[in-house]
């Protein structure tokens, strides 16, 4: 079971504009959307779904189904400055590996609680760390791209794009440096260090 929370408001704002794409993922059940926080979000922020293109669908994890979904949606796409997507982490990283070239950012952060989530495809995970890091990161999450879950840039002791820990492991940290340079963002990288909060990894959502 995952439960997926609104970023901060400030967060979000800088990323809504005339050229953003909205992606909305209403499946699947075994992971909670916060519909009504996400409808207050954009009457607080005079956000119109006319003003922009909208996708709303389920299971973008699923590729096949997701790139039938954005089918209609192709010419927006192609001129969108950024994919905002409100899912869990999962379906962020799917979006992002569908569209390398484009930014794509998590509306949300994703949280998690006992039981299994049996529809995550098995080439992507996410750990629920409550403080998502794709939108750093050109949607490769360095938790679980890393084998040790590096979040401030490689360790160093990768050879040849490949991981020390596991010589069959991409190192994710290289992945995350070729997804950005393609971007023209390796701005991104230049951001102050960041420490994770493990306090919002227990499975409580909100004291």
């Amino acid at each position: 079971m995952l439960i997926t929370k609104l970023k901060p408001r400030e967060d979000i704002q800088c990323l809504f504009d005339k050229n953003t794409v909205l992606l909305y993922c209403e499946g699947c059940k075994e992971v909670f959307f916060p519909e009504s926080e996400i409808a207050e979000l954009e009457k607080e922020l005079s956000v119109s779904r006319t003003d922009m293109a909208v996708v709303t669908t389920d299971y973008v994890c699923n590729p096949e189904h997701l790139e039938c979904q954005m089918q209609r949606h192709a010419g927006d796409i192609n001129n969108a400055g950024c994919l905002l997507v409100f899912s869990c982490g999962v379906g962020v990283q799917t979006v992002a590996d569908s569209y390398p070239g484009k930014k794509v950012c998590a509306a949300c952060d994703t949280i998690p609680l006992p039981g299994w989530q049996g529809l995550t495809p098995p080439e992507y995970d996410c750990e629920g760390c409550g403080e998502c890091h794709l939108n750093e990161t050109g949607g490769i999450c360095p938790i679980t791209a890393c084998s040790k879950s590096l979040v401030n840039g490689q360790c160093g002791g990768a050879k040849n794009g490949k991981c020390e820990v596991d010589g069959d492991m991409e190192c994710g940290w290289e992945r995350i440096y070729r997804r950005l340079e393609n971007q023209n963002r390796l701005g991104s990288l230049q951001i102050p260090a960041k420490l994770r909060n493990y306090a919002v990894q227990t499975g409580k959502v909100d004291e």
